[in-house]
């Protein structure tokens, strides 16, 4: 299949770009963070989003879903990448919907996807127990009870919880399972007796939270997918999050270097442009060069995704991976080329750094995909 964006994607992109570079630039990631806003994101923009159709994307059409594609939403998530546009659209969609629409029951279906394509509900992936991804380092207990289970344990680093109305809970239970043995997933309602929400400012002005479960009680429908059965639900939802995300750190790598490029074009050194001198060219092509070959991986990612292709493991965490490793070359390519204003906070390249920094770590680091990478290859 060509790696390109067909008539109606392009289109889609294209709206995306418009409204984002008109309602949510990077301007509005200054406003949120200076003001500590409660939520994080300005819910007037997420409303729009959803009106735009982007909460409803991949969402199948019974369930009031546009059953786009994955291609199409990892455009959009491009264009917010170039704006660092804050939004629940990550968390809620791209792993909640997945969560549903992969593992959920006909009722679970029924009753939540429609609010989600709305933009009504806002869900959120508990997985975390480190500060490193660990998948299989599951602590969280669910044990059996009389109603259902009941969960005790701790989740650290959940993206957008503190604002979530229900929550996607990875639990270990099985008491003797290791590894990604004996692993469930339950929907589990934020604000339900023994949950306690800290939310956390992170560096790049966006926003987790550690969670706190003591003797949460749960009904058996809140179970999602099998019984201690749940990594090959998890592998899925976890594998789609990382391509998103990727796609989103392209648009961001993409837009600090056009912005570079343009400031090379216009910065005066010893009487002419410094895009004139040789190294520093020769420092844009290498970053041109590998923006290349990161557009490719991304779109065949997201390409892998909405064909439910075998090779998906291995191309989400090449382009996990890859973007890693491209989005910090060209945000310090970018400091450096723009010198010290480069990291101050009156120039937008600081914000785009500080992102870099934080999508690098979050469902896994370059050294994990790469490991991850042969494992799935055999080596």
């Amino acid at each position: 299949m060509p790696l390109v964006l067909n008539e109606e994607q392009r289109l889609l992109k294209d709206t995306a770009k418009d409204f984002l570079t008109k309602s949510v630039p990077v301007e509005a990631l200054r406003q949120l963070r200076d003001s500590k806003d409660a939520l994080g994101y300005d819910p007037e923009h997420w409303q729009k989003m959803s009106e735009l159709g982007w909460a409803s994307m991949v969402i199948p059409e019974a369930y009031d879903g546009l059953n786009f594609s994955f291609l199409g939403l990892g455009a959009v998530l491009e264009e917010s990448g170039r704006t660092l546009a804050a939004s629940p659209l990550f968390a809620s969609v791209v792993l909640g919907a997945s969560t549903l629409i992969l593992g959920g029951s006909e009722t679970q279906k029924s009753a939540l996807l429609p609010q989600i394509a709305a933009g009504e509900l806002r869900l959120a992936l508990a997985l975390e127990e480190s500060p490193h991804h660990r998948p299989d380092g599951i602590q969280l207990s669910a044990t059996a009870s009389a109603n259902g289970f009941t969960l005790n344990g701790r989740k650290t680093f959940v993206l957008d919880g503190h604002s979530a109305e229900q929550l996607v809970v990875v639990a270990r239970s099985q008491a003797d399972s290791t590894g990604f043995n004996g692993l469930s997933l339950f929907l589990v309602d934020a604000n339900a007796p023994g949950i306690q929400r800290s939310r956390h400012h992170m560096l790049d002005s966006r926003n987790a939270a550690s969670i706190y479960f003591e003797d949460v009680n749960i009904s058996s429908e809140s179970l999602v997918g099998e019984l201690h059965q749940g990594w090959p639900l998890l592998d899925q939802v976890l594998d789609r999050g990382r391509i998103c995300l990727a796609a989103e750190m392209f648009g961001g790598a993409l837009e600090c270097f056009e912005r570079t490029v343009a400031y090379l074009k216009e910065r005066d050194q010893f009487g002419v442009k410094i895009g004139t001198f040789q190294a520093l060219q020769h420092r844009a092509a290498i970053m041109f060069t590998e923006l290349e070959l990161a557009k490719s991986v991304v779109l065949d990612a997201l390409t892998a995704i909405d064909e439910n292709r075998a090779d998906l493991p291995q191309l989400a965490s090449l382009a996990k991976a890859q973007l890693n490793d491209v989005f910090e070359l060209v945000t310090n390519e970018a400091v450096q080329m723009h010198g010290g204003i480069g990291v101050t906070d009156e120039l937008d390249i600081g914000l785009f750094l500080k992102r870099s920094r934080v999508a690098n770590q979050i469902f896994g680091n370059s050294s994990f995909h790469r490991d991850r990478y042969a494992s799935l290859c055999g080596y």
